[in-house]
């Protein structure tokens, strides 16, 4: 059996807490954050001691009308700098490429030319060869990288099995667990954290995870993950982000025992910055329709729609959900 690493005493030198919050939470407000709000957040994750800023995607301008998003879906380098400079900090900065929805080869110079320092790539398990063929592009361009394989918990033991082994192969740096769903428990959150783990120490390769709060679970999957051996933790204030949410930064902070993380700048942050956008109609976070469908282990679609609705006959959106089922 697998040992817990560290105590709820102890501090973990190599774990490192990612912000994923204008990303992530771009999915809620259609990447519209003022450059007040993301100039703010990077400073507070500064002062808070955050590892990484995740600034958002670098999306395929031909797919996707840059008149119809905000900048950040995007994630132009001078939109960057505006807010970075040449980012004088121990944190470092971030955006993700989604498999097949970006144009890699054209829209990345190479990292001596960029402020940012990690490309995360995001795919489907279907996908891992044409994310491993935009890792090891990214590498070669001297970027550090991520695969952040999405939907895991629809996926079969023995294809997880062939994906960490072609990602252990390949020059990625850390792999990340998703739960896309919500739908792990601690238990079985626990279970996949120890697979990758263990394919991790084979390879060389750090482990992250990712979590959605459609059960509630998200910050306890977190902290479950990391007692094992996880490292890359992601967490966004008040857990802002698509339907159900993530991780709340302010939980993790509480949590992780060092010195190095601190709380009180993230307060400030959420008092004057994420409170008015709430009171302004973003809407994110925890709700039974996303508890049903995190129990369901689909994609949180349906529930995002009848969000937007302002519906509240729970019961017969759950007849239609298992109807559909």
């Amino acid at each position: 059996m697998a040992a817990r690493k560290g105590n709820l005493m102890s501090v973990r030198t190599d774990v490192k807490v990612f912000d994923a919050t204008v990303r992530d939470g771009g999915l809620c407000n259609n990447f519209e954050f003022t450059d007040e709000f993301v100039t703010e957040l990077y400073k507070t994750n500064i002062k808070s001691g955050v590892d990484y800023m995740e600034f958002g995607y670098r999306a395929s301008k031909k797919m996707f009308d840059v008149n119809k998003f905000g900048k950040w879906k995007f994630c132009d380098e001078s939109d960057i700098r505006n807010i970075v400079g040449e980012n004088i900090s121990d944190l470092k900065i971030s955006v993700m490429a989604d498999v097949g929805r970006c144009d890699f080869k054209e829209d990345f110079v190479p990292k001596a030319e960029s402020v940012i320092d990690m490309v995360r790539v995001a795919c489907y398990i279907h996908q891992i060869p044409a994310a491993i063929e935009m890792i090891e592009y990214f590498h070669a361009l001297g970027y550090e990288t991520t695969c952040n394989i999405m939907a895991i918990s629809q996926a079969a033991n023995d294809q997880i099995d062939e994906a960490l082994d072609m990602l252990g192969q390949s020059s990625v740096d850390v792999i990340y667990l998703v739960d896309s769903y919500g739908s792990l428990y601690p238990e079985n959150a626990a279970k996949l954290a120890k697979k990758y783990l263990e394919a991790g120490g084979k390879y060389g390769k750090a482990i992250g995870f990712h979590a959605h709060n459609n059960q509630n679970l998200a910050f306890a999957n977190t902290i479950e993950t990391l007692s094992y051996g996880v490292s890359y933790l992601d967490a966004t204030a008040q857990g802002m982000g698509r339907g159900a949410g993530n991780c709340q930064m302010e939980l993790l902070l509480s949590f992780l025992r060092n010195p190095k993380y601190n709380l009180y700048s993230l307060l400030t942050f959420i008092e004057e910055y994420m409170l008015p956008l709430k009171a302004g109609g973003v809407q994110w976070g925890y709700d039974i329709q996303y508890m049903l469908t995190g129990q369901l282990n689909r994609h949180p679609r349906e529930a995002m729609a009848f969000t937007a609705d302002r519906r509240v006959d729970y019961c017969e959106f759950y007849k239609s959900l298992l109807d559909n089922f």
